[in-house]
């Protein structure tokens, strides 16, 4: 499966980018699905992490 290198954006099929040694994501969205199994998880997460920026900004 080809993978994006998440700090120069190069194009491989490794899991470690050639140039500059930097984890490799998977480029691609999921796929969609009406019956979203793990949709009210990630949205959770999501509000999690919102919550957590939120913090660090008002105590800087």
């Amino acid at each position: 499966m080809m993978r994006s290198c998440s700090e120069c954006g190069r194009y491989t099929f490794s899991g470690t980018c050639p140039r500059c040694g930097a984890e490799t994501e998977d480029p691609q969205p999921a796929k969609f699905s009406p019956e979203d199994k793990y949709g009210s998880y990630r949205r959770k997460l999501k509000r999690m992490e919102e919550a957590d920026d939120s913090d660090d900004e008002a105590s800087s």
